[in-house]
């Protein structure tokens, strides 16, 4: 099993999409709370659907299951939370939730999870690929940057 990851911020469409085809994943998952407000236009949920059908030949899924909690982000973001503290309770978070019995293995394969961060270090796009990783065991992560 693979999976892939990518951000759309510091990206154009262009540069977007084309990374997208060339990775040959089947779907996207977006992994964002929200889907509809994000200021690249490129990247709302409608928009975003149709591109990826339209250039990509990709499918769309939005899994907000796999996002972190509002309360989660707003201490991050707003309140200047330190990325150590995020992690361990977004970590704690997706525990509770179970997302490796909740979501299907077969929806992951070959897919790329989205956010809006521009690298993978400091988001949580990736700390959902490492967790399943270290639970299921067989997933290799490609980050598409």
């Amino acid at each position: 099993m693979r999976v892939f990851t990518i951000g759309f911020t510091k990206k154009s469409a262009e540069t977007f999409f084309s990374t997208l085809q060339r990775s040959g994943a089947s779907r996207l998952i977006d992994v964002r709370l929200n889907n509809v407000s994000q200021f690249a236009g490129f990247s709302k949920r409608d928009d975003l659907q149709y591109f990826l059908r339209e250039i990509c030949g990709m499918d769309y899924t939005h899994l907000p299951e796999l996002a972190p909690s509002r309360e989660l982000l707003d201490a991050y973001r707003k309140r200047n939370g330190d990325w150590a503290t995020y992690e361990r309770e977004f970590l704690e978070l997706m525990r509770q939730r179970r997302i490796e019995d909740t979501t299907l293995r077969a929806v992951i394969d070959n897919s790329c999870l989205l956010c809006s961060e521009d690298q993978p270090q400091h988001c949580h796009r990736r700390l959902v690929a490492e967790y399943l990783q270290r639970i299921w065991g067989d997933l290799a992560i490609i980050h598409l940057t």
